[in-house]
Formats: structure tokens, C-alpha cells, sequence
């Protein structure tokens, strides 16, 4: 009978520890290693555009990095806004991410009703890059310099039209901010995207567009195809120093930089976001990556920016900025 009892006794006591074993690992095997499965990074602009060209530079080094494929999908409509509202929605777990450009600062003034909080919605992995933007008009175009720009410009007003990729594109920003600064208010174009704008400027269908070095530098070092009336950076850029810059040309003050950030939804766990953000790092400094932007005439971030506070506070900081040259300029979406 004692030997029963010690059988028993012991059974229990060892089912018991065992017990407590699971019970103290049980957070462990609950969270299995991320990522197990594909990525989805969300570009909000059509297929070909600037900010999908970035992405799909980024996709495949970050999956290398993750140990995962990093998928480019494009989420487009209502100017940029639809793709941000998606991301911010999804399950917070990092399968989700969201790549953009300053269309997340400048959304909330532009729209009267949006459906994400740029500033509360999301983490933040990192900043990307900062991509020079130049001011290009068809061949044929009469002006020859910017000076002769400015004078056409000023005197056939109503009749000069200005392409822009859609409403918050960062073509529509540069042009608008280009027309506050001249004090001429020149007749817009609206496309859907930044290809169909382009290819009607080289067409001769439509006269001037500001855009991404990531959309034009290939068109530009082309040679015949553009004129090129300069760049909107304060100084030129080193892979095309032959083209002045704006603000040299008595456009004083003249900077605008398209910047790209990369989002998770609000709540994605911080181990993942470090994961995250150590994939970008790693990718920002490929060589790949690093000669592909080079063609493209623009280059990544220091690596201090490509931190989440960096991010979070740059984009405070440009929402405030382009907040106010929006509402000066009148221009809002439903």
C-alpha cells in the first residue's frame, strides 16, 4: 500500500512540475519568431511612380535582412490617402508596413476628413531618403533659363500649364509652392500619376512639371527629350552639377526635398519594430541600393535619421510646415 502511495505522490509531484514548467515557459512558446511569413509593404502610388521605384529597391535587401520576402503592393486612390487608412487598420504584428513620402505631413491639410492620424496611428521605423526635385518643361518649350521662365510665365500666365501627378502628389506641392513664391498663379494639370504626367511633358501635350529626380534624372541625363530649368535643392546636385540650383537663380529660399518614411500600424510590438528598423539600416546600405540611387541622383539618410524619434519628429515638424503653405495657397480635397 505505501508503494502505491509513493507512486502516486511522486506522479503528482511530477505532473504538478511539469505544470509549473509549461506554465513558465508558456509566454516563450507563445511568441514564435517573428517574421514566419511573407511582408507586405503597401505603397500608396501607382506601379512605376517615384515612391514605388523606392520601394521596390528597399523590398529586396529588408527580406534578405528579415529572412522573409518583403512584397511591393500597391494600395492607390484618393491622393495617396487610401494606403495609410489600410495600414493603419491592419493587425499590429509588422506584417503590414507602409512605405510613404512628406504626402503623410501634408495630408491632413489637404483633406478635410481623413481616416488615420499621421501623427497617432502609426510606429515609425525610419526615414529613407531625401530626393532632389527638378523644374523641366517640354523641348520646345520658348524659354530657354529660368530667367526667360520667369518672364514667359509672367506675361502668357493663362496660358502656361503646370503637370502634377494628382492631388498631394509631391509634384502638386512643388508646383504650388513654386507659383506662391513667383506670385503667378499658372494653370494646373492634374494626372493620374507621375509617368502619365511625365510623358505628356516630353510629348508636348502639357508645358512645365516639378518632380522627383527618381521620376526625371533618367529623362534629364537623356539629353534631348527636356528642358531642365534647375533643381530645387540649395545646392546642386553632385550627379548633375551642369543645372543651377532655383534658389541661385534668385528663387531665394527655394528647398523642397521629397522625403520617404517607413510606417507599422500603432501597437506593433517593439521587437518587431527593431527588426524592422534594422532591416532598413541594412538595406540603406547596400551597394546595390547606394549605386541604384546614385543613378537616380539622390542617396539615403544619415544613419541618424533612420531611427523612429528621427521620423516622429520630422514629420511633426514638416505637418506644421506644409500645413501653413497649403492653407496660404487655398487648396483643399474633399
Amino acid at each position: 500500500m505505501n508503494a502505491i502511495k509513493n507512486r502516486t505522490t511522486r506522479a503528482m509531484f511530477a505532473a504538478a512540475l511539469g505544470a509549473s514548467l509549461f506554465a513558465a515557459q508558456s509566454p516563450a512558446v507563445a511568441q514564435a519568431p517573428w517574421p514566419e511569413k511573407p511582408i507586405t509593404m503597401v505603397v500608396p502610388y501607382s506601379a512605376g511612380g517615384p515612391t514605388d521605384v523606392v520601394a521596390r529597391m528597399l523590398a529586396i535587401p529588408m527580406g534578405k535582412s528579415l529572412g522573409q520576402t518583403v512584397i511591393v503592393e500597391n494600395t492607390v486612390g484618393a491622393g495617396g490617402t487610401i494606403a495609410p487608412g489600410r495600414v493603419a487598420k491592419a493587425a499590429p504584428n509588422g506584417y503590414t508596413i507602409l512605405i510613404h513620402h512628406m504626402g503623410m505631413a501634408t495630408a491632413p491639410a489637404l483633406y478635410k476628413k481623413l481616416n488615420y492620424d499621421p501623427l497617432k496611428d502609426f510606429e515609425y521605423v525610419g526615414q529613407v531618403m531625401d530626393v532632389p526635385m527638378t523644374l523641366l518643361s517640354r523641348k520646345d518649350f520658348p524659354a530657354n533659363n529660368f530667367q526667360e521662365l520667369l518672364a514667359y510665365v509672367k506675361t502668357h500666365k493663362d496660358k502656361v500649364t503646370l503637370a502634377n501627378a494628382g492631388v498631394g502628389a509631391v509634384s502638386q506641392l512643388c508646383g504650388m509652392l513654386l507659383a506662391h513664391q513667383i506670385g503667378v498663379q499658372l494653370t494646373t494639370v492634374p494626372y493620374k500619376g507621375a509617368g502619365p504626367a511625365l510623358n505628356d511633358v516630353m510629348g508636348g501635350q502639357v508645358d512645365l512639371l516639378c518632380d522627383q529626380t527618381t521620376q526625371t534624372a533618367p529623362v534629364i541625363k537623356d539629353g534631348n527629350r527636356v528642358k531642365v530649368f534647375g533643381v530645387t535643392t540649395p545646392k546642386r546636385l553632385s550627379s548633375m552639377p551642369n543645372i543651377p540650383t532655383l534658389d541661385e537663380q534668385g528663387l531665394k529660399g527655394f528647398d523642397v526635398k521629397v522625403w520617404h518614411g517607413i510606417y507599422a500600424p500603432k501597437g506593433t510590438p517593439p521587437a518587431v519594430m527593431e527588426k524592422l528598423n534594422s532591416a532598413l539600416r541594412a538595406a540603406l546600405q547596400d551597394d546595390m541600393v547606394k549605386q541604384r540611387f546614385a543613378e537616380l541622383s539622390t542617396e539615403a539618410v544619415p544613419m541618424d535619421k533612420v531611427t523612429p524619434e528621427a521620423l516622429r519628429k520630422h514629420l511633426a515638424a514638416e505637418t506644421e510646415k506644409w500645413g501653413k503653405v497649403i492653407r496660404a495657397a487655398g487648396v483643399q480635397a474633399d
